[in-house]
């Protein structure tokens, strides 16, 4: 009445449920009509949002921020600087006083509380001397029926109690069955609490004797418990939240419609809360229920000032719709203001944050299922002094067989972390490691950095030795059966299919797998500019005469039918034109691609860590494969072509050794092209050199092994009367 006279505020109250999904749901209803979540659009009661207060547990705030963050409403938090580092700070001293510095930590999987844990607090906990045993986290429906959950939350429990600490860092409040809880003390956040009726109303509470936990400063304000005290449908009978809380409370029905089965029962409305056990209902306020309480007199006292300062009435303050921007400035008022309260005067800092002293709590069990908390001491982060903890530790009550000698553990005695792969610590306990230089590498104990090796596809190399000698094998076969038909020019077999176009596919895969002994030995800047121009124009001129043969097979046929102009095409000219344009289009591509980006030698020192990989860099990665591209479409058309001329009366089946021929180099160069990119170093050019000697060999034993057969082994089949009969 002195802060907002004649001035009502109403609330709602929503259950997250631990929940981010619950949470987005609450807080679109808060936006919406009472009947369904239609955000933006409200009509009939008037239920105008003024401010969020966020209850036990700030993880969920960051969910709700982000969607009431555009709608500029107030938001505040009634736990002030639980969920922080901050508090873990003071739990730090804690430690530090009473000399625990082998502990363990067990928290419940909720929200961003392991990245904060991990991220912040414990690396800081280290630092300080304080270690860990075990750091565990309880899956977050450790309560559910689901057997492996229950299973793999007994595990962890199992090893918690099995621990040789006698301190426990304990994030959440759990409750522990049938288990020797009496030799550890138990350290809980700020923010513990009881908050599930449904499975605290049968807790073995015993597992709580002699716990410590941080609370915020709070008193008992005057007539609270009168208040509760008098709560009671029946007298409240328009309070529809209290008789939720009244059913949900008491485990029983406010109305006979409400039963379903006989062994549920009806409210009888005369239940008392003070008979209820604590862990279900406390009638005195609590530390948590003092903060939301002081929350709401601060959303009020900012609504006092923003009355003030645009003089607004009474009236004029339920005109929500017209003064709604004004209403809007609300979070401005509530980080200025400062307001008396029971404990003292309560103001925001900087970061929009009440700072506040901390009780520290000594929880004390008895038989009949009520606990009292004492405190025992106090922290006070904001003090000048060096010694922000005062605790009287005669007035603490330890677990029974609790033993607080300090362990005799030496610091930190767990295994170190190992460092991130590429890095290396010469020394033990260090907060970070550090890269080797480029032109080393880590060993395998992440210890000592090595020099990196040069690596090239060498002629030393048992690799590069196997691939030379086979082209020079090859080259010299090629030479051979060149030798072969210039001896044997005036034969029927050598002129068939037009000997110019054999002599010059010979030469080309002669000069293909000599140009394969450019990619062995160490890259230098000419073998990088002639690697892939010469093998990209030599190729193009091989494929581009099994094209001319294929075509000049097809065309002689034609040529037979009676009537046929096609005649005029047959000859030299024919042949000549599609070997000349295809090398020169393959021509264009190289000279453009030396232009633009040639390739150039060059250093790769990360693809594998042991090396320093000489390469060459292919400049531009788009010529590359244009280059390929061209040779690929090449290949494929003669394929195509000398596919669909197989069944052809040729002479000595040329068009099917095309065929295969021109199958075997497809496969290859396809299957090169994956190869060509999963591999790293020196392997990398071995593929590409195997890919052309094999497409090679593959020309030249189809299209010409079985005509050195004939001119060799049977000379009565190279005649023209054989020829004239075959293609009869």
């Amino acid at each position: 009445p002195l802060i907002l006279p004649n001035i009502t505020l109403g609330f709602n109250i929503f259950n997250d449920f631990f929940s981010p999904l619950y949470t987005y749901e609450a807080t679109m209803e808060l936006l919406s009509a009472p009947n369904g979540i239609i955000p933006n659009y409200k009509c009939g009661l008037q239920n105008n949002l003024i401010a969020v207060i966020k209850g036990p547990g700030s993880m969920d705030f960051l969910d709700m921020a982000t969607i009431l963050t555009y709608y500029k409403f107030a938001q505040v938090s009634s736990l002030r600087k639980i969920q922080t580092e901050f508090t873990n700070l003071l739990h730090f001293v804690l430690f530090l006083h009473f000399g625990w510095t082998w502990v363990g930590v067990l928290y419940l999987n909720i929200g961003n509380i392991a990245e904060i844990l991990w991220r912040n607090i414990f690396p800081m906990f280290s630092k300080r001397g304080v270690c860990f045993e075990f750091i565990e986290k309880l899956p977050a429906g450790f309560l559910s029926e689901d057997e492996k959950i229950v299973h793999q939350s007994h595990a962890i429990l199992n090893k918690v109690f099995n621990s040789t600490t006698n301190t426990v860092f304990l994030l959440s409040l759990l409750e522990f069955s049938n288990v020797d809880y009496n030799t550890k003390v138990w350290v809980m956040t700020a923010d513990v609490d009881f908050s599930s009726v449904f499975f605290q109303r049968s807790w073995d509470i015993n597992f709580m004797h002699g716990t410590l936990s941080l609370s915020v400063i709070s008193v008992e304000v005057l007539g609270f418990q009168n208040f509760v005290q008098m709560r009671n449908p029946a007298l409240d009978k328009e309070d529809n939240f209290l008789k939720e809380f009244w059913q949900q409370t008491f485990n029983c029905f406010l109305s006979m419609s409400s039963v379903k089965e006989e062994d549920e029962t009806i409210c009888t409305q005369e239940e008392k809360l003070e008979n209820l056990p604590m862990t279900v209902f406390e009638t005195s306020m609590t530390a948590h229920s003092y903060s939301v309480y002081t929350a709401v007199y601060a959303v009020a006292h900012a609504l006092h000032i923003l009355a003030i300062n645009y003089g607004m009435d009474v009236d004029l303050m339920k005109s929500f719709n017209l003064f709604y921007p004004l209403f809007l400035k609300l979070h401005h008022f509530l980080q200025s203001i400062s307001f008396n309260s029971n404990t003292g005067e309560i103001s925001f800092d900087k970061n929009g944050e009440i700072i506040s002293e901390f009780d520290i709590v000594n929880w004390i069990t008895f038989p009949n299922q009520t606990f009292l908390r004492v405190k025992v001491g106090r922290i006070d982060p904001e003090t000048t002094s060096d010694k922000p903890l005062i605790i009287s530790e005669e007035k603490i009550i330890w677990p029974n067989r609790f033993n607080q000698v300090k362990s005799r553990k030496l610091f930190c005695c767990y295994d170190c972390t190992p460092c991130p792969k590429g890095k290396i610590s010469d020394k033990t306990d260090m907060e970070d490691c550090f890269q080797c230089p480029e032109d080393q590498y880590p060993n395998n104990k992440q210890d000592l950095c090595l020099p990196k090796y040069i690596s090239y596809l060498s002629y030393r190399d048992l690799l590069g030795t196997v691939l030379a000698t086979s082209a020079l094998v090859l080259s010299f076969i090629t030479i051979f059966v060149l030798g072969i038909f210039l001896k044997n020019h005036n034969t029927p077999i050598v002129k068939a299919n037009n000997r110019s176009l054999s002599y010059t596919l010979l030469i080309s895969l002669l000069l293909s797998f000599l140009c394969s002994l450019l990619f062995i030995g160490r890259p230098m800047k000419v073998t990088c500019l002639l690697r892939q121009t010469a093998f990209g124009i030599i190729f193009s001129v091989a494929v581009s005469c099994m094209l001319a043969k294929t075509i000049t097979v097809v065309l002689a046929f034609m040529a037979t039918k009676p009537g046929s102009r096609i005649r005029t095409w047959i000859g030299k000219r024919l042949s000549l034109f599609i070997v000349l344009s295809c090398s020169f289009i393959q021509s264009t591509f190289c000279m453009a691609w030396l232009g633009i980006s040639p390739p150039f030698p060059d250093f790769d020192m990360w693809s594998i860590n042991s090396e320093i990989i000489i390469e060459c860099n292919e400049g531009s990665v788009a010529m590359f494969y244009s280059v390929l591209g061209f040779m690929g479409f090449l290949a494929f058309i003669s394929f195509i072509a000398a596919f669909l001329a197989r069944k052809l009366p040729d002479t000595f089946q040329e068009t099917k050794s095309i065929t295969f021929s021109m199958l075997v180099f497809c496969s290859v160069w396809l299957s090169f092209v994956p190869a060509y990119i999963s591999t790293k170093g020196k392997y990398t050019i071995a593929v590409e050199v195997f890919a052309i000697l094999v497409s090679s060999a593959g020309l030249l034993a189809f299209i010409f092994f079985t005509k050195c057969y004939i001119i060799i082994i049977r000379p009565d089949l190279n005649k023209r009367e054989q020829l004239i009969k075959r293609v009869n």
